[in-house]
């Protein structure tokens, strides 16, 4: 039976959905400014929405293929459960969804922050900031609310009872399927998003401001509508999607570890599977709440801006580590201080994670600032120091995460290592702790390219200076919290892919129960129930150890998928890049009233080219993603798929960090001097550092942020591809 305690989850959701439109409404309320910014901001729209639509197309029919897979896989030859399909579905459409929201308020946004920031910065900070709430919250309101309808549907299929617990195994394994829609979504979106607007940008910037030598966002320039919608596009839609997907694989593999830890002990068992869904329906209060303090004044500097943001996520993640004691004393679950240990351990992780993006890619710290000043010497220099800066920013991220998944373990286990199904679920809900607060720290990433595409507005209507040195800051401070959003995302992606691993072998033994094998020798003569079997039973059953050749093929295959990946997808932007060059080059050949402002530049062409290249290219790489563990799973089984997993994990994680980066630092190196240091725009310096900020766009915008839903999807289609794994693989 399903506690009364449930439904403050969904309860909660459409409280979320509610301050989503809230937000949204008053924005709409605001004026767009002049003529001429409303019609550059419908420029823009128009184009972002044409991209969606024609994204959607494409992901849609792949959509139905692989529904129609999953069906005959469950209803034909019994290897998957029936409800599947469906949960599949549901979790692509409701992840479209929560883009097509956050983009549709982006777009519309954009202009009416330029407006407010003719009066004055704080108003442009609260209009950018609350739209991008209106993203964070359109995410885990619909995240909670399909977690929320899917465990009220399958409860009422498969009713738990006080003496059994293996139907919530079944109904939160289950669940974890809808994960893999929202997965397969987040990576066209994010992929796709990428390609978009990286080309663009770079089209843009290596034309624009290199060649012909016109400040960015220029009206002058063919591909500048093409680079604002990109942001939208690409740091929007393909953002939004992919931290709604860590949202729930994050609250689900929870669940399922929790159902698994608990199942000989019935009564606590739906207070595990509950605790984290509850915890994440606080944390959207908490993020309600923590959106209204965020405010400035005028002439605030970077730190201040910074600091004015900083307040309302330290505020909801101060209240979420209290109230989520509350949360787990209330439950009265097993070693519920342990529990509440590893919650503050993933809130701990992701703010030092933040805090540590923050240092290495602002510049208002030295790392930037010293990309910037190796400018001097030419672009070689720059691009030499931010390739050292990427990787050596990789040293804090990854040992905070190994630390937190030490804490978590041991707080949860009671500092007992053979007390391992505990300990994964303290993991778990560490992940779910560091997403908790979501709605707030979504909010500050959508922020950025909203104030992105003030700046572009602002720019290209023509704006005093005045106006453009107040979007010129809220645009300095969006890149600084992108950058931090992208830090938060993977360092969030490594937890949710470690629970997802653990819950795997979850679905493995549901497996392997369906193809009727209901016992494991594990040799010398001990024989265990599948249902009974602990996790390691299920490693020792398959031999899961590292001298095993085929883990350590699994291994090396992840590993290489991470590179394969990253090059697949930086080469798309190159390809989609070269067009655009060619395209604007020939616009202002062929029309030299571009240039003197006598004739409007043919954004249209510029649009379409980049839309072209995003759907041609996002194709292979996503496939590839999805296609890897299946075959992986039908050459060399469980064991080969759990090396695959552990390989792509921490090699991605690792180069998806060094990656977001060097491309952020590189970006704010080129603001420094954009801001008049070392000569100001239009200088040697800045050409060097926009050279710089080109080679990262890709870094940053593409590959690094694809890598961390690479890393969970790879997870996601082992956990629903589990049935065909162990019913059937070549080498046994």
């Amino acid at each position: 039976m399903v506690s009364e305690l449930f439904y403050f989850v969904p309860i909660s959701s459409i409280l979320a959905l509610g301050f989503a439109y809230f937000f949204y409404s008053r924005m709409m309320k605001e004026s767009e400014g002049t003529e001429k910014m409303a019609s550059i901001a419908l420029y823009v729209r128009k184009g972002a929405m044409a991209y969606l639509k024609q994204q959607y197309k494409v992901v849609g029919i792949f959509f139905l293929v692989i529904t129609a897979v999953f069906a005959i896989l469950a209803y034909g030859f019994n290897l998957q459960n029936p409800w599947v399909p469906f949960a599949f579905i549901t979790g692509g459409f409701f992840s479209g969804l929560a883009g097509f929201f956050g983009m549709k308020t982006a777009t519309q946004a954009s202009a009416r922050t330029a407006n407010a920031a003719r009066e004055t910065l704080n108003k442009g900070l609260q209009i950018a900031f609350r739209s991008g709430a209106v993203m964070g919250l359109v995410v885990v309101g619909l995240g909670l609310l399909d977690i929320s309808i899917w465990f009220f549907i399958l409860n009422s299929v498969y009713p738990s009872t006080m003496t059994d617990g293996h139907n919530l195994v079944i109904v939160t394994t289950t669940m974890l399927t809808f994960g893999m829609g929202a997965s397969t979504q987040a990576l066209f979106a994010r992929v796709g998003g990428g390609i978009f607007t990286k080309a663009a940008d770079v089209g843009a910037d290596l034309v624009g401001k290199v060649e012909a030598g016109i400040p960015e966002d220029d009206p002058r320039n063919p591909a500048t509508i093409a680079d604002n919608v990109g942001d939208n596009v690409g740091d929007v839609a393909g953002m939004g999607a992919d931290l709604y997907e860590s949202y729930c694989g994050s609250i689900l593999a929870t669940a399922a570890l929790g159902a698994a830890a608990f199942l000989h002990n019935p009564g606590l068992q739906m207070k595990a599977v509950m605790a984290p869904m509850l915890i994440a329906a606080v944390g959207i209060l908490l993020s309600i709440a923590g959106i209204f303090v965020v405010k400035t004044k005028e002439g605030a500097s970077q730190k201040q801006l910074l600091a004015a943001l900083g307040r309302g996520v330290n505020l909801s993640s101060i209240f979420i580590a209290i109230l989520s004691y509350l949360i787990v004393y209330v439950l009265n679950i097993d070693n519920y201080l342990g529990i509440w240990g590893a919650i503050v351990t993933g809130l701990v992780t992701g703010i030092v994670i933040g805090k540590s993006t923050e240092y290495y890619t602002s510049h208002s710290y030295k790392p930037t600032q010293r990309i910037a000043n190796n400018s001097t010497t030419g672009p070689a220099t720059v691009i030499i120091s931010g390739l050292g800066v990427g990787m050596i920013s990789t040293a804090i991220p990854v040992i905070t995460v190994s630390v937190g998944i030490l804490l978590s373990f041991l707080f949860a286990s009671g500092f007992d290592f053979l007390n391992t199904s505990m300990g994964l679920y303290g993991i778990g809900i560490a992940s779910v702790g560091m997403l908790s607060t979501l709605g707030i720290t979504l909010a500050t990433d959508a922020y950025g390219p909203i104030a992105d595409n003030a700046g572009g507005n602002a720019q290209m209507s023509g704006l005093g200076k005045e106006v453009r040195q107040r979007t010129d800051a809220l645009d300095a401070l969006g890149n600084t919290t992108a950058a931090t959003g992208k830090g938060f995302a993977i360092g969030s992606a490594a937890l949710t892919a470690l629970a997802l691993l653990a819950s795997y072998v979850e679905e493995i033994k549901i497996g392997l129960v369906r193809i009727g094998q209901v016992t494991m020798d594990l040799g010398n003569n001990i024989i265990v129930e599948t249902e009974r079997a602990t996790l390691t039973d299920v490693m020792n059953f398959y031999q899961v150890t590292l001298m095993n050749p085929k883990v350590l093929i699994g291994v090396f295959v992840g590993s290489m998928m991470a590179f394969l990946f990253s090059g697949l997808t930086i080469n798309a932007v190159g390809r989609a890049a070269a067009k655009m060059v060619d395209e604007v080059r020939r616009q202002f050949k062929a029309f030299p009233g571009i240039l003197e402002g006598k004739e409007v530049p043919d954004y249209a062409t510029c649009v379409a080219i980049s839309t072209k290249g995003a759907q041609l290219e996002m194709i292979f790489p996503s496939l590839l993603a999805i296609v890897i563990p299946i075959l992986m799973g039908i050459l060399l089984g469980v064991t080969g798929v759990m090396g695959l997993l552990v390989g792509g994990l921490s090699s991605g994680f690792v180069l998806a960090v060094f990656m977001a980066n060097s491309g952020g630092a590189w970006d704010n190196a080129k603001k420094f001097v954009e801001e008049g240091n070392l000569g100001g725009k239009s200088s040697d310096s800045h050409k060097a550092t926009v050279i710089g900020d080109t080679v990262g766009d890709p870094f940053k915008d593409t590959a690094g942020p694809s890598l961390n839903i690479l890393i969970k999807l790879m997870s996601m289609v082992a956990i629903v591809m589990s049935g065909l794994t162990v019913a059937f693989s070549l080498i046994k």
